[in-house]
């Protein structure tokens, strides 16, 4: 059997719990909201990763008919590894009007990239070059954590006047604004609202 991430042993221990105790199946509602996870997605990407690496079975046809896989075992790790859900793209250029919807998920070495991952963290896809300054590129996933309170300085995924961008978050005495890092891009300054939804963490680059 495939090596299991932590958080894919944890919940295939907690489904194997409930059924131990006579109990049905978990829905993926059920396992989000034990972990804490931010939707039933997550929990599904965790199931579905289960179920192709054989931890996990299922019956065709039936609902609520998941089981641990007789003989499921896996070695431990050598390194810590997380799934993390992908909420689509934002935009690294002019902001856009943009609905961030969990489109799968990205298994990331954790140790590698010196990452503490938590229910809050999430990757988005970049998509334009106002950030190329920062070393992050059209295309790159960038990884953030929701609920951090941005610091001066630092590379943040925000709503800015409700248009969503990947920026650098700027104090300038008690008000906020976004810098791009490419000359290209003027400063950003809200009219309205400027709301921080995550902040940077970690880039991943796929090679080419």
């Amino acid at each position: 059997m495939t090596r299991l991430t932590d958080k894919q042993r944890d919940v295939r221990d907690f489904i194997a719990e409930q059924m131990r105790r006579n109990r049905p199946c978990p829905t993926h509602r059920e396992i989000a909201v034990h972990f804490g996870f931010a939707s039933p997605y997550a929990a599904s990407c965790h199931v579905a990763a289960l179920v192709t690496k054989g931890a996990l079975v299922r019956d065709a046809g039936k609902a609520r008919s998941l089981r641990p896989a007789p003989t499921a075992t896996s070695a431990p790790p050598r390194h810590r590894t997380a799934d993390i859900p992908i909420y689509g793209s934002i935009p690294a250029g002019s902001p856009a009007d943009r609905r961030q919807e969990a489109s799968g998920c990205v298994t990331v070495d954790l140790d590698e990239l010196q990452l503490k991952a938590t229910a809050r963290t999430f990757a988005l896809r970049v998509q334009g070059d106002s950030m190329i300054g920062r070393g992050i590129l059209d295309g790159d996933l960038v990884l953030l954590e929701h609920g951090l309170e941005p610091r001066h300085g630092q590379v943040v995924a925000a709503l800015i006047d409700g248009e969503s961008t990947l920026k650098t978050f700027v104090m300038k005495g008690p008000k906020a604004f976004l810098r791009a890092e490419n000359p290209k891009y003027p400063d950003l300054v809200p009219a309205e609202e400027l709301m921080v939804q995550g902040v940077f963490r970690a880039l991943i680059r796929k090679a080419k």
